[in-house]
């Protein structure tokens, strides 16, 4: 109920109350399987793109702890992520990390379409970082296309340790052209994996302009 609700009145109210501008909505395929691939700056970003990327149903794995809670508020917490698509995952060892990525595959496999962020946790000096091969993994797993989309403006939208949006902010989505990574089916894995993940990140700087860090973003204890 809640995504007819999005479909139908949210991306109006969106676009209205925080001056989104969608650039590049010819690109985006009519149905899955697909990997959405994009930058992650802000808590927000994980709304923005399924509203913008409307009537497509954009799933997220989404932190195991936003499920957790307990008592009306976990309850609300819980039917509001889950009706927002997103999956809970728990974080940590280097099993779980791989349960997450056979997760994400299994999705795509089902023919639905999948939000990930190639560097793995959010940006917090505004720069792109080298992307986790995870991304990668997932492609080669599946054969999937991998749409790139680059996120502008949406630090300043909600700031990190803001708990609501600002009203009145301009937000720009770029929307690149899908891509196909066929021509690596036959190389070694770990080639495959991170020249996927290059690719996808050299798609989605060329959408944003960011400056390049070179180097993996290193998770932080993250305000939200």
């Amino acid at each position: 109920m809640l995504y007819r609700f999005m479909r139908l009145v949210v991306p109006v109210v969106f676009r209205v109350l925080f001056r989104v501008k969608i650039e590049g909505r010819e690109n985006i395929p009519a149905t899955g399987p697909l990997i959405v691939a994009s930058n992650h700056l802000s808590f927000i970003d994980s709304y923005v793109i399924p509203i913008t990327l409307l009537p497509l149903k954009v799933v997220f794995l989404a932190k195991a702890e936003y499920f957790d809670t307990k008592g009306v508020k976990g309850a609300l917490s819980r039917w509001f992520f889950t009706s927002m698509g997103m999956i809970p995952v728990e974080r940590g060892d280097g099993a779980s990390a791989m349960g997450s990525l056979e997760q994400s595959a299994r999705i795509v496999q089902e023919g639905h379409v999948f939000g990930i962020y190639p560097e793995g946790t959010r940006s917090l000096d505004g720069r792109l970082y080298r992307g986790r091969t995870g991304a990668g993994w997932v492609v080669l797993k599946t054969g999937a296309r991998v749409l790139p989309v680059g996120l502008i403006g949406t630090p300043d939208l909600q700031p990190v340790g803001s708990r609501l949006p600002k009203i009145g902010q301009r937000v720009v989505v770029r929307i690149g052209a899908p891509l196909e990574f066929g021509q690596y089916a036959e190389d070694p894995p770990g080639k495959a994996r991170r020249a996927i993940t290059d690719e996808i990140i050299g798609a989605i700087q060329k959408l944003t302009g960011q400056d390049y860090a070179g180097e993996y973003n290193e998770p932080k204890a993250e305000a939200k």
